[in-house]
Formats: C-alpha cells, sequence, structure tokens
C-alpha cells in the first residue's frame, strides 16, 4: 500500500528553504561562489528527471539525477534514482540508492516505501518485514502487510497475533480472514478455526453470517451433526433467515427427514437474496432427488413454476436433463427451447434440440433449426445429418441429398457418422428414384457398420 505524496510538493518544500536563508544575505557584496547557478542547474536537471520518469523513460531519468547528485547531495535525488532503478529492475541499484535517502532522512515514510516495494518484488520477505516495521508507526495500514509477510516467513504465530490485534481494533474484515484461513490451511489447524469462528459467535449471537460461517466450517470438518445444530440455533434466532435453508436442505435429506428437505429447497429456489449459482445447485440436488423418489415430482413441478421467471441457463438444462431421462421429451425440448433463448449459440443444447425435433416429427423446426446452426457451426457433420434426416422424413430427397453430400466432407474418424450419412444418402437416392446409388450408399454403410 502506497501513501505518497506527489514529489513536485517535496521538491517545492525542499527549494522554499534555502531560499528562506538566502533573504538574510547581503546582496551589496561581491558573491564569493556561483551558487545561484549551480542552484539553477540543479532545478533545470531535476525537472528533466521528473519529465523523462513521467513518459516511462527511466534511464534518461537516471542520467539527469545522476548530474543532480554531482552538483548537491540531497535525499530527494537518492529517492528518486531508487525509484527508476526499481522501475526497470535493477533492485541492486534501487535499494543502494534509497538506502541512502533513508540514511540521511530516517523518518521519511516515503523513501522506506519504495524501499519496502523493492524488496517486495525481490521476494526479499526478512528485509521487507523490518522495514515494514518502519512504517507502521506512520501508518497502522501496514500492519496488514505484516502480517501477509510474516505468512510469507512461515511466522505463523505472529501473523495470527497480529490479526487478532486489528480484528479488536478495526472489526472482522474479509481480508484479514483470507489471511487467517490460509494460516489455518497450511498448518491444518482446523480446531484453532473452529475455536476463532465459535468466540465470534458467542461475542456477536445475531450476526447471521457467524452462524453460516461455522456450519460451513463445521461441514468442511466433516462435523455435520454440530454443523446441524448450529443451523438449528441460526433458525431459532432468526427464524426469517433464508439463508440457512441451503445448509439445512442437506442435512434434511441425510437424515431422511423429506419434508422439511423440500421446504427448505423451496425456500432456496423462491428467494430472491439467495444467488442463481446457488440455486442451481439445490434445484439439481432436487431433480436429482426427485429422479430416486418419482413420487414428490409434484414438488418438483410447483417450484418449477414458482421459479419461471428466474431460471438460469444452467437450471433449465437440468430440468430439460431430468425429463429426458424420464421419457419426457416434449418436457425435455420446453425446456432446452429456454436454455437457447437465455444462450441461443450453445452448440450441445442445439443439438439436443435439433434430436428432440426429429424424434418428435417437427421435421420443419428441425429443417429452419439447423440451417441456421449451419451457419454459426458450419464444419459440424451432425447440423447437415439432421438436416438431411428431415429432408428425407418429408420425402424431399433432392434436398436431402444436396445437405448431406456437403455434410459428408466434415466427417473425420467417425466411421458410425459415416455410416448414417450413408444410410441418409441411401434413403435420399430411393426417394430420388436412383436405385443403383441408394444401393452402392447402403452397401457402404453395411461395410462400416460390419467390417467382418
Amino acid at each position: 500500500m502506497k501513501y505518497k505524496i506527489h514529489i513536485l510538493i517535496l521538491f517545492i518544500v525542499m527549494f522554499s528553504i534555502p531560499q528562506a536563508s538566502h533573504a538574510q544575505v547581503d546582496f551589496t557584496q561581491k558573491p564569493m561562489d556561483d551558487l545561484g547557478n549551480v542552484e539553477d542547474m540543479f532545478q533545470e536537471h531535476f525537472f528533466e528527471a521528473l519529465k523523462q520518469q513521467g513518459i516511462e523513460n527511466y534511464q534518461r531519468a537516471i542520467d539527469a539525477l545522476l548530474k543532480c547528485k554531482k552538483l548537491d547531495d540531497k535525499p530527494v535525488v537518492y529517492y528518486e534514482l531508487g525509484k527508476n532503478y526499481n522501475k526497470l529492475k535493477n533492485f541492486g541499484a534501487a535499494e543502494d540508492a534509497l538506502k541512502r535517502a533513508v540514511s540521511k532522512e530516517p523518518d521519511n515514510e516515503w523513501y522506506l516505501d519504495e524501499l519496502y516495494d523493492v524488496y517486495n518484488q525481490q521476494g526479499d520477505t526478512k528485509k521487507a518485514i523490518k522495514t515494514v516495521k518502519q512504517l507502521v508507526k506512520y501508518h497502522p495500514d501496514y500492519r496488514q502487510d505484516l502480517a501477509s509477510l510474516y505468512i510469507k516467513s512461515k511466522d505463523y504465530k505472529d501473523a495470527l497475533k497480529l490479526l487478532d490485534e486489528l480484528d479488536k481494533e478495526f472489526g472482522i474484515s474479509a481480508d484479514r480472514d483470507f489471511l487467517r484461513n490460509e494460516i489455518y490451511n497450511i498448518t491444518g489447524r482446523d480446531a484453532d478455526r473452529i475455536d476463532n469462528l465459535q468466540e465470534r459467535l458467542d461475542q456477536d449471537p445475531d450476526n447471521e453470517t457467524n452462524y453460516l460461517t461455522l456450519i460451513y466450517r463445521y461441514s468442511e470438518t466433516g462435523e455435520t451433526e454440530k454443523a446441524f445444530e448450529t443451523a438449528q440455533k441460526l433458525l431459532e434466532v432468526q427464524p426469517e433467515s433464508k439463508l440457512v435453508h441451503l445448509a439445512l436442505y442437506k442435512f434434511y435429506l441425510d437424515k431422511n427427514q423429506t419434508s422439511q428437505a423440500i421446504a427448505s429447497m423451496k425456500t432456496v429456489l423462491t428467494a430472491p437474496e439467495i444467488n442463481a449459482d446457488a440455486k442451481t445447485k439445490v434445484l439439481n440436488d432436487f431433480i436429482n432427488f426427485v429422479a430416486k423418489h418419482p413420487e414428490y415430482e409434484k414438488d418438483l413441478i410447483d417450484v418449477t413454476a414458482m421459479i419461471d421467471e428466474n431460471k438460469s441457463f444452467q437450471t433449465l438444462v437440468e430440468l430439460a436433463q431430468y425429463y429426458l431421462k424420464l421419457e419426457d421429451k416434449p418436457k425435455a425440448l420446453m425446456y432446452f427451447e429456454d436454455a437457447l433463448k437465455l444462450e441461443p449459440n450453445n452448440f450441445a443444447v442445439i443439438k439436443d434440440v435439433l434430436l428432440l425435433q426429429i424424434d418428435l416429427n417437427q421435421e420443419k423446426n428441425a429443417i429452419e433449426k439447423s440451417e441456421q446452426a449451419i451457419e454459426l457451426f458450419p464444419a459440424q457433420p451432425i447440423l447437415y445429418l439432421i438436416n438431411g434426416v428431415a429432408h428425407n422424413k418429408l420425402k424431399q430427397g433432392k434436398k436431402a441429398i444436396s445437405t448431406l453430400e456437403t455434410g459428408l466432407d466434415y466427417v473425420i474418424d467417425d466411421p458410425k457418422m459415416e455410416a448414417d450419412f450413408y444410410n441418409q444418402l441411401s434413403v435420399a437416392y430411393k426417394l430420388n428414384n436412383n436405385n443403383s446409388k441408394s444401393q452402392a450408399f447402403a452397401k457402404k454403410a453395411a461395410a462400416l457398420t460390419n467390417p467382418n
């Protein structure tokens, strides 16, 4: 994290000091040296360095700053040199310049911050920690950087202690929780993680997030009974909670408490505050459950009707596949078509729609849809095959032949599909009263299907 003020401000302040002291000079005396010219030259080179740095010409900036250094050994020159060397990834030179700046002004946080950045980029954790400890005096927010560095150096105890201090001072933070969980994951200290979460819950028993986090961690470590108990406590404290049902429905299913599980799933699927991804997962579990227990299909139908306007693409596909397993092809087609409205260029769903249209004798729809799909995916042979099948079923042999012969060119290393093309060409030529070609293609299909 950076707390830098533009260098121009620093520069103005720097040059205001000598001007104040020069006010006491007796200008009636003859000058003893050329200090005025030196100062002008310094400023000229310094501003040239700033200009070159601004246009990312770091080497020219360095050249100008080295001229400044010969004229005046100011700490700001070393600071700017360090910044430019850092940009060029010349970390050794950057470190030397910045350490020189810090030695001249040990309490200048900008110098320390740039030096910290040099160590960070090199991955020199030990030196970075030493520098950040100095920076903490100026800005407490650097303590979170220090915690991250402790983790890198495997000083987990110091890192946790620092995170605890920050949580007490500033409250819980998602960023600090990420660091804390990183430590628990590395060290395998799941018990400490649970203790920390339980302590938070004890301190703030009305906070829904504390319950949900603890439920998740209990579930993750296999302590499902404790997770279930925590979920029930949340429901007691906040009966209107919807998020708790994301955990409860699973527990109810595992305990064969079907009516409660269905009620929780319905709550999740109709709750506006629960995101679409979570709902999709729950609906998928609901579909799988009903597939094993078809007596609850009415509940599934009720729920899908309730969420009709908010179904995600994945939800619609899951429903289509569910009805496909049940051999309810009209419903499967309906949901696949709805899914295509959300993702009209999804090839997998386009293929499912076309195959179902053929199965359900919707040849005209299949021809129109396959022609649209061929424009999007001109190298997909299955689209030409389906189009040819649809034309054959409508006794349109010539159109079938044209499409099938075009599509056959795209079949590569797929004997089964190649045989399907030959069979459909056999049908098409027969419709076109060309029996010799019809028989020839039939033989080709048979040779691929029964090579022996």
